[in-house]
C-alpha cells in the first residue's frame, strides 16, 4: 500500500490548515480551516455568503482543488479541535466530499454551529462525535484513534490514522502541559505506547519550534492573571480583560479572579458567547454565579450602558479585540465608538500574544496608543502559548520515534527551522524529514 501525504493548505503560512492522507486508494482529511488575516484584508467579505471559489482566490479557505488530480475515495473529514484555522472552511468545503465529519464532541458542536450559519451551501455531512481514547473503524485497513492532547482550547486531541504500515499522526496544535487548568495532562503513556507500536509518519506543527525550553503551563498564565487582578482589589477604575474567546481555561481565571474581589465578570462578544455558553452547556466548564454573557450587539450596548450607570468598579468585562480586529468591542471602546469610556486610571489587561503577522502588530499597537492617550494603564503579556516549544517537540519525537516528519501549520522559515532541528536527531532533508509547500503532494514508502 501507498501511502501519500497532500500539504492542501497551511504549509508555508500559518492558518487554513488542511492535509490530505492517501493510504492506496483511500484518503483522510484532516482540517478545513481558514486565514482569518486574510479575511481582515477585504473587510467587505461576508463569509457565509461567499462562494468557496472565491474564498479560494483570496487565500482565505484552502486550495482542495489539489484533490481533484488524487485518485482515491475520501474515507473522513477529521478535525483535531475548535479553532476556526481547523474548522472554519467546513462551511464551504465539506460538501464536496461524501464523507463524515469526524471531530471530538466540542468541536463538532461549534461545527454544527457553523454549518447552520452557512448560507451559500448545503453541509450534509453526517457529524460523527468521536472522544479521545476511543476509535473509529474507517474500512478494513484505516482505523482513527484520539489521543488526549492539551492546546488553547477545551477538548483538542491528536489523531492517530492506523495504517497497515504503522500510524500516522497528526499534531497540530498541541503543548504539553503536565498541569493544564482544565481536563486532564496529555495522554504520555499512549504516545510511549504508539511509538513501542510503531510510527510510520508524525506530520506535525511547527509553529513555535523557534523558542527555546518547554511551553510554560497553563497554571502559570492563570497565576499572572491572578497576581494583577488581585493586587487590583481596591482600585475604584475600570479594569478590562482581554482574552481569545475559545481559550476558555484563561477566561475561567480572569472570570474567576473578578468574582474574588468583588466584580462581576461580563462576557461581551459574540465569539464569547458562542464558545463560554457552548462550554458551559456541554459541562466542559462552569463559570462563578455572578458572571454574565452577552453576544448581540444591540445588548451589549445597552450592558455597557448599564455597567457605566451603576458604577465601572463593579464589573470586570471580558471582551474580544486583543488583535486590534476592526469592529471587535475592545477597538470601538478604544475608538469611542462604544457607551463605555475610558478614563484616566482605567486598567486594560491584555490575556493573548499577538498572532505574529504584520497587520495584527500594527492593529495592536494602533489600539495600545488610543488607550494610553485616554489614561488607560496597560498590562501586557499575561500569557502562555498554547503550542509546543523545541524541547517539548525534542520529548514529542522521543516519545513517537517516528520514521518520517512532515513540518506543518507554519511558513517555510519555521519548517525549514524544523527541518534542521529533526537534522540534529538524526533525520535526513526530504529523506526522512519532508518539508513541503500548499499543493506539493510526497510518496512514503
Amino acid at each position: 500500500m501507498e501511502i501519500e501525504i497532500i500539504a492542501v493548505g497551511g504549509y508555508d503560512e500559518v492558518g487554513r490548515n488542511m492535509t490530505a492522507v492517501r493510504c492506496g486508494k483511500e484518503i483522510v482529511i484532516f482540517d478545513m480551516g481558514l486565514r482569518l488575516d486574510q479575511l481582515m484584508i477585504h473587510e467587505d467579505a461576508e463569509v457565509e455568503n461567499m462562494h468557496s471559489l472565491d474564498l479560494i482566490k483570496i487565500k482565505a479557505i484552502p486550495d482542495d482543488t489539489v484533490l481533484k488530480s488524487v485518485e482515491g475515495t475520501v474515507k473522513a473529514i477529521v478535525c483535531s479541535h475548535g479553532h476556526l484555522d481547523h474548522i472554519g472552511a467546513i462551511p464551504k468545503l465539506a460538501h464536496r466530499y461524501n464523507a463524515p465529519i469526524i471531530a471530538t464532541p466540542y468541536a463538532t458542536e461549534l461545527i454544527r454551529q457553523q454549518i447552520s450559519g452557512e448560507k451559500k451551501f448545503g453541509v450534509g455531512n453526517r457529524l460523527f462525535a468521536l472522544k479521545a481514547g476511543e476509535r473509529y473503524t474507517l474500512s478494513q485497513n484505516l482505523v482513527l484513534e484520539f489521543v488526549h492532547t492539551q492546546h488553547s482550547i477545551i477538548d483538542t486531541v491528536t489523531p492517530v490514522l492506523h495504517t497497515p504500515h504503522g500510524a500516522i499522526i497528526y499534531a497540530c496544535d498541541f503543548k504539553l502541559d503536565r498541569t493544564p487548568v482544565i481536563g486532564a495532562p496529555p495522554d504520555f503513556a499512549r504516545f510511549r505506547q504508539l511509538g513501542k507500536e510503531g510510527v510510520f509518519a508524525l506530520i506535525v506543527e511547527s509553529t513555535y519550534i523557534h523558542r527555546p525550553g518547554h511551553c510554560p503551563s497553563e497554571r502559570i498564565a492563570r497565576d499572572l492573571v491572578r497576581g494583577v487582578i488581585t493586587a487590583l482589589e481596591d482600585d475604584k477604575n475600570a479594569i478590562v480583560a482581554t482574552t481569545f474567546s475559545s481559550h476558555l481555561a484563561r477566561v475561567k481565571t480572569i472570570a474567576e479572579c473578578a468574582h474574588e474581589i468583588g466584580r462581576k465578570p461580563v462576557f461581551l462578544g459574540r465569539s464569547m458567547e458562542k464558545y463560554s455558553t457552548t462550554a458551559e452547556q456541554m459541562k466542559f466548564v462552569s463559570f462563578p454565579p455572578t458572571s454574565s454573557v452577552f453576544g448581540d450587539r444591540r445588548t451589549v450596548e445597552r450592558v455597557m450602558r448599564r455597567m457605566t450607570k451603576e458604577g465601572k468598579e463593579k464589573f470586570l468585562p471580558i471582551i474580544t479585540g486583543h488583535q486590534g480586529e476592526p469592529g471587535s468591542i475592545l477597538t470601538r471602546i478604544a475608538m469611542g465608538d462604544a457607551p463605555y469610556q475610558i478614563n484616566k486610571g482605567d486598567k486594560i489587561l491584555f490575556s493573548a500574544n499577538v498572532i505574529p503577522n504584520p497587520m495584527n502588530f500594527g492593529q495592536r499597537f494602533v489600539i495600545e496608543q488610543h488607550l494610553r492617550k485616554a489614561g488607560a494603564r496597560i498590562f501586557e503579556d499575561l500569557h502562555v502559548s498554547g503550542h509546543a516549544y523545541r524541547e517539548d517537540h525534542y520529548e514529542f519525537i522521543n516519545l513517537l520515534q517516528p520514521q518520517h516528519i512532515i513540518p506543518a501549520h507554519a511558513d517555510l522559515k519555521m519548517t525549514s527551522l524544523y527541518a534542521d532541528f529533526a537534522g540534529e536527531l538524526g533525520y535526513t532533508t526530504n529523506s526522512t524529514v519532508h518539508p513541503m509547500v500548499n499543493g506539493q503532494r510526497l510518496r512514503l514508502n
